[in-house]
């Protein structure tokens, strides 16, 4: 794995968990945000931290912005000052930008000006808790698109010892399964011929329509 340069530009809860994870992944992370208290408390948990007004361009410029390969602006509270910051780091020529929106309509303005993917945390924590309580087997629900999502299921009881071909995801549901985790091992890509094991899980790829298909054959199931 390449290894990537990052800019954080706000050091609430959801900034701070992206800036030191992606560091604990090895790559350089710079922090930003404007309340010292905050730089502190993860100084040693980044490449760089600096305190500094987001929305300040010539000390952004001054940081080299420019040359990083991923800038993640968190400043959703604030819209006026994330709307800035996204503006800026993507005049500097930041390669690509993923911001913090806290509405549709932050979000749209966002893409507007130059984000290339936008996350609203609440409205997709909300999607993944609606999908486990359809189902209690579906672990995780990620919306990768309008059209497509991935998804992880927990293997029903009746599919053990079957291979992925008996199950018949593909030819039901127009399912492709990805990868199957099983604790800390993962298998990308299993051909048809895998056998499936008692707590696999099923990491499935496919469009939103076959997926709820699918989820509403597991509702019943659990049921």
């Amino acid at each position: 794995m390449a290894k990537k340069q990052f800019v954080i530009l706000g050091l609430g809860r959801f900034g701070a968990s992206i800036a030191t994870t992606v560091y604990n992944l090895g790559h350089d992370v710079l922090a930003i945000d404007k309340d010292e208290d905050r730089i502190q408390e993860i100084a040693d948990n980044v490449t760089h931290a600096v305190q500094m007004d987001a929305t300040d361009e010539n000390s952004l410029k001054t940081l080299g912005i420019r040359n990083f390969d991923v800038a993640v602006v968190t400043i959703g509270n604030n819209i006026q000052a994330s709307i800035m910051a996204t503006l800026l780091v993507k005049e500097m020529g930041v390669k690509y930008i993923i911001a913090k929106g806290n509405s549709d309509m932050h979000a749209k303005v966002l893409y507007k000006i130059g984000a290339d993917r936008v996350i609203l945390p609440e409205h997709d924590m909300g999607v993944r808790v609606a999908h486990n309580l359809v189902s209690s087997n579906i672990l995780d629900y990620i919306e990768l698109s309008a059209e497509h999502s991935m998804v992880e299921i927990e293997a029903l009881s009746e599919w053990n010892n079957k291979s992925i071909k008996d199950i018949k995801i593909r030819g039901k549901y127009g399912i492709n399964v990805v990868a199957v985790k099983n604790g800390n091992s993962i298998k990308v890509s299993p051909s048809a011929e895998y056998v499936i094991k008692d707590k696999d899980v099923l990491v499935a790829l496919g469009t939103s329509e076959d997926l709820s298909k699918f989820e509403s054959m597991l509702g019943k199931k659990s049921k």
